[in-house]
């Protein structure tokens, strides 16, 4: 099946489950444990993940699911997939306990360890965003209109950057990395994959993330940067990659808008 006619079925598979999430957050009712890497799930997370999985295995008998809740295919047998959804079924739990609305739902397509379709879907606002290799990146806000996503472009001799970077991030680990001959816009926000599309969308220059993170985050979102004229780059400005490693957790990585700027002295990648 071509990733055209996949398209409009995974959007409903996001949409159905964001549908599921925002019932279980608006209702107020949802358990809550913490998972051996010491991070929260939710009965919002595993109820989206339920449905996911068996909405996908319908849609695609064919092609194995890896989901943020269930990473328990041994390395040896998922390396051979060349073709896997990696889905995230709530990006943002630790927003979605807090009641911000900051969170949303990811379902990624790789293919032969890239990324090559990407929905992301927020259910309190309702923007969608989506993209699929070489057919460019796309945002539907609630009224339904399509806009499609162009990252920022500026002058190099730029001297003000808005950077995205985590509600509960320490701010001292991204200021520290800043050039002090710049003045810097600093945009807080949960989700992972909401802060890349933010770069996608031109409203950030980039979004820097440090901490733990899982491929499942920044899979959906790399197509739609890069669809849109960005990249998402690891801090030895190498491209991220997927499915390679025995572990699936990300390096710290850089959403970038315009390519061509001097990140390197803008924001020191390696201390």
């Amino acid at each position: 099946m071509k990733l055209s006619e996949l398209l409009k079925s995974v959007i409903e598979i996001a949409h159905e489950s964001g549908q599921v999430i925002l019932n279980i957050y608006q209702q107020g009712h949802f358990t809550k444990t913490v998972k051996s890497d010491n991070t929260p799930v939710t009965s919002a997370d595993i109820a989206a993940h339920k449905l996911m999985i068996k909405r996908l295995s319908i849609l695609t008998p064919n092609i194995p699911v890896l989901s943020e809740e269930d990473t328990s295919v041994p390395f040896y047998l998922r390396k051979q997939w060349q073709r896997y959804w990696l889905v995230d079924p709530l990006d943002g739990t630790q927003e979605f306990i807090a009641g911000s609305g900051d969170f949303a739902t990811i379902i990624a397509l790789v293919e032969n360890n890239r990324p090559v379709m990407g929905v992301i879907y927020g259910p309190v606002s309702g923007v969608l965003y989506y993209a699929t290799k070489g057919h460019g990146a796309w945002k539907i806000i609630a009224t339904s209109e399509k806009i499609r996503l162009s990252t920022l472009k500026h002058s190099d001799t730029m001297l003000s950057f808005s950077i995205a970077i985590s509600r509960r991030q320490d701010i001292s680990a991204i200021t520290e990395r800043l050039d002090p001959r710049r003045e810097y816009d600093l945009v807080p926000l949960g989700s992972a994959a909401l802060k890349s599309c933010l770069v996608a969308e031109g409203t950030v220059d980039c979004y820097l993330s440090l901490g733990p993170t899982g491929e499942w985050d920044t899979a959906a979102t790399q197509c739609i940067v890069e669809e849109s004229g960005g990249c998402i780059l690891d801090m030895t400005l190498s491209p991220l990659s997927y499915n390679e490693r025995d572990s699936l957790k990300n390096p710290n990585f850089i959403v970038l808008g315009d390519t061509s700027l001097p990140w390197q002295e803008i924001v020191r990648l390696e201390l």
